[in-house]
């Protein structure tokens, strides 16, 4: 049976690294380190199984169910479900927040100290995204050709440029990590906290979006039998995963370090540059200017050519890769010009509602063998998932609900870390397992 070279492997699982490694993954470590000080070691496992583990798992739900796409894989909820879940996760991880996020985080992060405080930001980051997207969307026209444009080329320029930085920190340390006071959430339940923050890579639900890319380019490669695709697929997603755990430890432990030098900022992109300037001066802020924008277009790229295939998929080919991808980068364009912040606000509540229904799909699908892939087993995880999730998003909108957030802190175990959905998934995974071995469905 023909399988991936070695070498083979090593380009998949680089192109995957490529489209999962963007924004986020860069200021959420940094910005987790400076905050969790001493409690670091444990925030950091919470994170990486959010921000790695949980991702690559989504990449092998898709690979070891033979699903053709997210869609097929949640429609095994309902067919309903499997349009609105996809359609809800797509334009999450698209232009609504993940994608506009890439251009307005190299331009926030990368470009502002360079220019300048008397600069027309506005102006600048007008012209900046415009150039980012003009790129990101002629990359994206030749999906076929993302391995050479990702995985040869972009990914070995940005860890370079990565690996100064992070040597020059490190070697210098502005203190021991063990001298830094965590923030007071981060003193007892910093596990948690870890674990809920890796959210903002917004890794996990684009690990069920790349599954499918990485499937079509092990097929491009001539593997063909599904068997074989599924053991390739998660082989890279290990690779993967690996060299993102590494990364995520060394930039999680720089971030605590860094509070020897600065105070806590209210973001990680503002600490990479305070970190970059510091460490470099003037080459530094540069520096962070290529590394940010290196690894915000390869994602971007990702993200764009993943949505463009599937909603050419979901509309049955009526309208074309191409103008998809056109319209999905202009509008991605648009809303890149709000601002970080207003990004970022806005994406946490759809991330927290999101997030429960991502992770028991994954978990699930990589499980379903046990239970015949019941439809009513999916079916009672995800409404009690989802039903409790909708307290959490309700909590963490800019004006939270007050009254609901009341009732649920009352009546939903560990809601006050952002877990409130995991018992009532777990009640639904009891109704539908009894009613699965009390009648089974008919094969």
């Amino acid at each position: 049976m023909k399988k991936l070279t070695s070498k083979q492997t090593i380009i998949v699982a680089s192109t995957l690294f490529g489209m999962f490694f963007g924004a986020g993954n860069l200021i959420f470590p940094v910005h987790l380190g400076q905050i969790a000080g001493s409690s670091v070691w444990p925030a950091t496992i919470g994170f990486i199984i959010t921000a790695v583990g949980i991702p690559i798992l989504g990449v092998a739900a898709i690979g070891s169910t033979h699903s053709d796409g997210l869609q097929e894989l949640s429609s095994r909820v309902s067919p309903g479900y499997g349009y609105f879940f996809t359609c809800l996760l797509y334009l999450t991880i698209g232009p609504f927040f993940a994608i506009p996020r890439c251009a307005t985080t190299s331009f926030t992060v990368g470009m502002t100290s360079i220019l300048g405080t008397d600069a027309n930001l506005a102006v600048a980051q007008l012209i900046f995204s415009l150039v980012f997207f003009v790129i990101v969307l002629l990359f994206s026209l030749k999906p076929g050709k993302i391995t050479t444009s990702i995985g040869k080329f972009i990914n070995p320029v940005f860890l370079t440029l990565l690996l100064i930085l992070v040597v020059c920190a490190l070697a210098n340390p502005g203190a021991s990590v063990s001298e830094i006071e965590p923030a007071e959430a981060y003193k007892n339940a910093a596990f948690f906290n870890g674990f809920i923050e890796g959210y903002g890579t917004m890794d996990a639900i684009a690990g069920l979006a790349f599954g499918i890319v990485v499937i079509n380019i092990i097929r491009s490669m001539g593997i063909t039998k599904d068997s074989r695709i599924a053991k390739d697929v998660i082989r890279s997603g290990v690779w993967t995963g690996a060299l993102m755990a590494i990364i995520y430890l060394l930039t999680i432990i720089m971030g605590a370090q860094s509070r020897g030098l600065f105070a806590t900022s209210d973001n990680g992109g503002i600490a990479l540059a305070q970190i970059s300037t510091h460490y470099l001066g003037k080459a530094g802020s540069i520096l962070l200017a290529l590394t940010i924008t290196f690894a915000c277009l390869k994602t971007a790229m990702g993200l764009v050519i993943s949505c463009s295939e599937s909603f050419e998929k979901m509309f049955k080919g009526k309208i074309k890769y191409r103008t998809l991808a056109i319209i999905i980068t202009a509008f991605s364009f648009l809303v890149s010009n709000i601002g970080l912040n207003s990004i970022i606000t806005y994406s946490i509540p759809v991330l927290m509602f999101i997030y429960p229904m991502a992770i028991t799909l994954i978990l699930l699908a990589l499980t379903g063998k046990w239970f015949g892939h019941d439809s009513r087993v999916y079916k009672w995880v995800t409404g009690f998932a989802a039903v409790a999730a909708v307290f959490d998003l309700l909590k963490t909108l800019p004006s939270p609900v007050t009254p609901a957030v009341n009732l649920a802190r009352e009546i939903l175990p560990f809601f006050d870390i952002g877990l409130g959905w995991v018992v009532p998934s777990l009640i639904g995974l009891a109704i539908g397992l009894i009613l699965h071995f009390a009648k089974p469905v008919a094969e």
